[in-house]
């Protein structure tokens, strides 16, 4: 049940890339996206259904929809270098988390910490945000907390080898 919630994300954050971001459409389908994201892990632990292909699974999904989010959301800001560079780093970073894990353990290692959800639940709300708040401000926050959820993954990553 869980796996098939996470395949209606995947499905649903392709189906984004087909609207406008200005449209109310685009919303109300990135807006039930971000639900399955929450929903599918809920129901995998309620349901005790939590396996290693749920969590790989889910952080696919996570993927699919982070690069929709580059193509699709992003280019709403008016983002600076400086920002695009910071964003890479954290990319680069959780790329190179994953790497570690995959060497160290023989596996793909996907760490779900609370600064990990934190920084998914601004980053998801930053398009909804926009429209009343300095959207400079609240991308800083979202890197700098992202920072540190990346290192922290990275940390406790190799920690567990």
């Amino acid at each position: 049940m869980a796996n098939a919630i996470t395949s209606c994300r995947i499905i649903l954050s392709i189906v984004l890339l087909f609207f406008s971001t200005s449209s109310e459409s685009f919303f109300i389908i990135y807006i039930i996206t971000g639900f399955t994201d929450i929903l599918d892990g809920i129901i995998a632990r309620k349901f005790k259904f939590v396996t290693n292909f749920g969590s790989v699974f889910d952080t696919f999904g996570d993927i699919v929809f982070s690069a929709v989010y580059l193509i699709k959301i992003l280019p709403m800001f008016n983002i600076s270098l400086y920002m695009w560079i910071w964003l890479f780093t954290v990319a680069f970073i959780k790329v190179f988390n994953i790497v570690l894990g995959f060497i160290s353990q023989n596996k793909f290692v996907s760490i779900h910490t609370s600064l990990n959800k934190i920084t998914g639940v601004l980053v998801f709300i930053l398009p909804l945000l926009h429209f009343f708040l300095g959207i400079e401000c609240i991308i800083y926050l979202v890197l700098f907390i992202s920072t540190i959820a990346a290192v922290q993954e990275g940390y406790l990553v190799y920690i567990s080898q």
